[in-house]
């Protein structure tokens, strides 16, 4: 039987978000301890689990099929390789860094400096094919050092809250790029594994989808219910009810998260009552 093989990072945060969302779309993983490798009960899905910095040479050469890695990675060590899908966790930042006492005045600012990095790649694509000339130094490890101890003129790494800056002293002063998982997909997949593959995705897209909307319910006055369904962005048109008492009605309907507090707001205003928000599990269209 046909296995789409799938990496994921062996621990850390991204580990646990993607573990989440295989289980989210359905997949049951026979994970026992410290294993490497484990294969899924019900869909043709085997995990393996690898040094997030080993993962992009996996892809290309084909040992994994596919992978849920951060975009960051891919853009340092992954050239060539495509994903298909963001899927809105473990988010970051990638941003150069100086310290507080410098005063910045662009990317100009970089011309003849050292800049300290893990992140090389990413430095030339976004900061040299500018046409700044800079000199990177490349540490493994902890780069937030390196102004403080003369190492370098600035930094290049992955920002999330900024207190690893703040508490050394520095300030982000320019965002080359912002990263989050993607499902990212081997070059040398085969046509057979390309079908499972589209199966995979619908059941991740109908994860992402639940997780990014509510479901609303309200009641709503039958004179004021055209203003009210004007306000309500659903994914065709709303259901309404009519409820027992007259002149009333039950509306249901699906809203973005993002937009959540502006649209209840506006029910609000519109004479909405009665306002129940539910989370969605899952939203298949």
């Amino acid at each position: 039987m046909t296995t789409l093989r799938i990496a994921i990072q062996k621990s850390g945060r991204l580990n646990e978000d993607s573990l989440k969302i295989i289980k989210d779309c359905g997949i049951s993983i026979d994970n026992g301890k410290d294993q490497l490798k484990a294969s899924a009960r019900n869909f043709p899905l085997e995990v393996f689990y690898l040094r997030n910095g080993d993962i992009p040479q996996y892809l290309k050469d084909g040992v994994v099929d596919i992978a849920i890695i951060g975009e960051n990675v891919l853009v340092e060590k992954g050239e060539g390789i495509q994903f298909t899908q963001r899927l809105g966790f473990s988010k970051c930042k990638v941003s150069l860094a100086i310290s507080k006492n410098e005063t910045y005045t662009g990317f100009d600012f970089f011309t003849n400096k050292k800049i300290a990095t893990s992140y090389p790649n990413t430095v030339k694509k976004y900061v040299i094919d500018k046409g700044i000339s800079t000199d990177v130094h490349i540490i493994n490890g902890s780069v937030e050092i390196a102004p403080n101890i003369g190492l370098a003129d600035g930094i290049c790494d992955i920002v999330s809250s900024g207190s690893t800056l703040f508490k050394n002293n520095l300030k982000e002063v320019a965002i080359l790029l912002e990263s989050e998982a993607v499902l990212a997909i081997s070059p040398k997949l085969s046509n057979e594994k390309q079908r499972i593959l589209k199966k995979f995705e619908f059941r991740i897209e109908s994860v992402l989808k639940g997780r990014n909307s509510k479901y609303v319910l309200m009641n709503a006055p039958n004179n004021k219910l055209q203003d009210i369904l004007k306000a309500l962005p659903g994914m065709r048109s709303p259901t309404v009810l009519p409820l027992a008492e007259e002149g009333w009605s039950s509306v249901h309907s699906v809203i973005s998260k993002y937009q959540f507090w502006e649209i209840i707001d506006e029910l609000k205003e519109k004479g909405a009552e009665g306002i129940l928000v539910c989370p969605i599990e899952k939203m298949v269209l």
